[in-house]
């Protein structure tokens, strides 16, 4: 059962969101806060495996929060959930330690498939947040420049499965080998890139063209890991 907490200062959101969790049977709610302060009391009591995170709250900014909660619950994911779609506030939010952002012009069931993509290590984009970041790399002149070193063929396979949306479990189970062979991979990748994380690796994938967007995961879309 995957534990959320609620973190927003709309009453009608939070009691809207409750009910959309209680339909999905592997989901339950296990707290809400409709303020920064709120929420930094009462997550660590709560112990919930996601929350689900405006962005802008009365006393403190959803990033900062974030940051905090990042620190307190470390093993908690944190799920933006706002009407900003500003790349700005998407490249604050990542950077506090948020493992997602979606727009609350989402669908209910946009909602729920974000939260579990979340839940299993996955990180979630709206499709034009996704558009933006790969353009934002694309203008950037020092961060993203490959080494002289190619990627191997398993390592390009990785980087395949990477920008499709996979997890390290996941792109374990396709490839037949270990979870830890795919982490080792995975930093071999983001060494040989010059990229800081598992996003801009993805990105700088499609952008590239080391992974053609025709083999590309659907999730590539929404979500990239």
């Amino acid at each position: 059962m995957i534990r959320v907490f609620l973190v927003d200062d709309h009453t009608v959101v939070r009691q809207g969101l409750r009910l959309i969790l209680e339909d999905a049977t592997d989901m339950t709610v296990v707290g809400e806060a409709a303020t920064a302060q709120e929420a930094l009391h009462r997550v660590p009591a709560a112990q919930p495996d996601v929350i689900l995170l405006d962005i802008h709250l009365p006393d403190q900014s959803g990033v900062a929060i974030a940051r905090d909660l990042h620190r307190l619950v470390p093993t908690t994911r944190i799920l933006i959930l706002t009407v900003s779609d500003r790349h700005d506030d998407v490249f604050e939010a990542l950077q506090a330690g948020a493992r997602g952002y979606i727009l609350k012009s989402a669908s209910a069931d946009e909602v729920i498939a974000a939260i579990r993509q979340v839940m299993s290590g996955g990180v979630v984009l709206p499709p034009d947040v996704a558009a933006r970041l790969v353009e934002d790399l694309t203008q950037e002149t020092t961060a993203g420049s490959p080494t002289q070193e190619p990627l191997t063929a398993r390592e390009r396979e990785v980087l395949r499965y990477l920008a499709g949306g996979l997890s390290n479990k996941e792109i374990a189970h396709q490839l037949g080998i270990s979870e830890n062979t795919v982490k080792s991979h995975v930093r071999h990748i983001l060494a040989k890139l010059n990229v800081r994380s598992r996003v801009e690796a993805a990105t700088y994938a499609v952008r590239m063209g080391l992974v053609p967007e025709r083999e590309s995961s659907p999730r590539f879309r929404d979500t990239v890991t």
